[in-house]
C-alpha cells in the first residue's frame, strides 16, 4: 500500500482603506517550496537540521511563476519596509475536513509595505525578519497577487495562508 501527502495552499487578502471600508479583495493558490515541504516532513519527525517553522511574510513587486526551487522560490523584487511577523495566536492548527490545515496570518498596518508600485507577490518565511529580501533557502512558499494595486499610506492589507496537508 503506497500513502501520498500533498500540501495545497491558499491565501486570502484584504485590503481597506484607513477608514475601515473595503478597497478589494481576493483569493490566490500559493505554492509550498522544496524548503517548506521539508520544513513539514521532517520537524514532524524531529529530524535534526530540519528547515526552521516560519517567522512571517514579506511582499513585493515583481513577477516570475512560483517554483518548488531556484528563483521562482523567492521573493523576486523585494518591497521595503514589508517585513512582517505573525498576528497573535498565529500560526494555527485545525481539522479540515480529511486534511490538517495550518494558518498563518499577517496585518500590514498603515505604513507599513506601502508602495506606489502594484504590491504582486507574497513569501511565508521562517528567517529573522529583517528590511531585505529572503533566499530560496529561508522561502517556505509563495504566491504572485493580482488585483491589490499599490498599498496606500493610510491603507491596511491582511493576508492569511492556509495549508492542507492531505493523505491520499
Amino acid at each position: 500500500m503506497h500513502e501520498a501527502t500533498t500540501i495545497k495552499g491558499r491565501i486570502t487578502w484584504r485590503l481597506t482603506a484607513g477608514d475601515g471600508s473595503l478597497v478589494r479583495e481576493g483569493e490566490v493558490e500559493n505554492l509550498v517550496t522544496t524548503i517548506g515541504d521539508r520544513m513539514y516532513a521532517e520537524r514532524g519527525g524531529a529530524v535534526s537540521g530540519a528547515p526552521a517553522a516560519p517567522t512571517g511574510m514579506k511582499l513585493g513587486t515583481g513577477g516570475g511563476a512560483p517554483a518548488k526551487t531556484g528563483s521562482g522560490a523567492a521573493l523576486t523584487t523585494y518591497l521595503s519596509n514589508s517585513h512582517q511577523g505573525f498576528e497573535s495566536g498565529y500560526p494555527q492548527g485545525s481539522a479540515a475536513g480529511s486534511a490538517r490545515r495550518v494558518s498563518y496570518s499577517c496585518v500590514y498596518g498603515p505604513g507599513k509595505g506601502t508602495s506606489g508600485s502594484p504590491v504582486t507577490e507574497v513569501v511565508l518565511v521562517n528567517e529573522t525578519l529583517t528590511d531585505a529580501t529572503s533566499a530560496t533557502g529561508a522561502t517556505i512558499a509563495r504566491a504572485l497577487l493580482s488585483g491589490i494595486g499599490s498599498k496606500g499610506a493610510d491603507q491596511t492589507l491582511s493576508i492569511t495562508w492556509t495549508h492542507d496537508l492531505l493523505g491520499a
